[in-house]
């Protein structure tokens, strides 16, 4: 099978800590597209594409593209999107590590990891490259957005490969803490093994019959005034995993919108800052897969309703 030849790089700058959209021209195997603008047309609208045209945004490698310019397939193109105006999340990234391979962070609620859906400029992928002038920083893995703590980032495109294969094999330790009721009645610790479905466009995940695809462990660290704090090790990496875990024991984590119910705010109104979920991914440790150096962080933040 003949390789694609590797695409050249992007004549156009991130914005914002955003990558310009990068857009290959397929075959036209019914000779539909004339020129470059027929394809944009029939691919984004005429009215979208049109605007692109006008307001000089389409480039290739040797510059700003016309609409009338012959098509090509196989030519690169690139321009940047428009993003919708995002509330600024008002807590910031703390650095637990930093060489010149690794970051290490404390991303904060409601912050969430990568650029997904609504949430694109307010990423903490976004904020790390514009504020530390790193354009190639990506997570290895994600964190859900209300959950808050420890995210590992890659700073060299070329080392994404080996940290990335660190989560997907499982070869990472990860402890969560967590604030929840107490209850006696509720035998810990104990692994919760369940099959959960995750939806799209459905914001709570669910659990059903079948062979289990998740695994948490959940183990109550203490208790007070009918609060308990709990230690969850997830062996898996479902969404939504161990907040679906906890509330099926009868443990839903305090401040959670989801589970065991849907909240829904007011439309249009911002969110509660003041209330996080009260989920903190606490540990990570592994064996550094270019090194060999055993590495273990633990997050500096804690959880508003288990204070010190």
């Amino acid at each position: 099978m003949r390789r694609r030849p590797k695409a050249p790089p992007s004549p156009l700058a991130q914005r914002d800590g955003i990558d310009p959209v990068r857009l290959r021209l397929p075959e036209d195997t019914e000779g539909a597209w004339r020129t470059v603008a027929d394809h944009l047309r029939a691919r984004y609208g005429s009215e979208r594409a049109d605007a692109l045209f006008r307001e000089g945004r389409i480039v290739s490698v040797d510059g700003p593209v016309a609409a009338d310019e012959p098509y090509a397939a196989g030519r690169y193109l690139w321009f940047h999107r428009e993003f919708a105006p995002e509330d600024r999340v008002p807590f910031e990234i703390g650095i637990v590590h930093r060489d010149e391979r690794l970051l290490i962070v404390d991303k904060p609620h409601f912050l969430a990891t990568t650029p997904r859906g609504s949430h694109i400029t307010e990423t903490a992928q976004a904020r790390l490259r514009r504020d530390l002038a790193l354009p190639e920083v990506q997570p290895a893995h994600r964190l859900d957005r209300l959950t808050a703590g420890l995210v590992l980032c890659v700073v060299r495109a070329e080392d994404r490969g080996a940290y990335q294969a660190l989560f997907s094999a499982r070869r990472v330790r990860k402890e969560y803490e967590a604030v929840a009721p107490y209850d006696p009645e509720v035998e810990l610790p104990r692994t919760v093994r369940s099959r959960i479905v995750k939806e799209r466009g459905v914001p709570a995940a669910y659990e059903e019959a079948g062979e289990p695809n998740s695994e948490s462990r959940i183990e109550l660290l203490e208790h007070r005034a009918g609060l308990g704090r709990y230690r969850l090790l997830p062996t898996t990496g479902r969404t939504h995993q161990l907040r679906v875990h906890m509330n099926s024991v009868g443990l839903p984590l305090l401040d959670d919108p989801l589970y065991p119910d849907v909240l829904e705010g007011p439309p249009g109104r911002p969110e509660d800052w003041s209330r996080p979920l009260q989920l903190l991914a606490k540990v990570l440790a592994f064996t550094d897969p270019v090194t060999g150096e055993p590495h273990r962080f633990e997050s500096r933040l804690r959880l508003a309703q288990w204070p010190r």
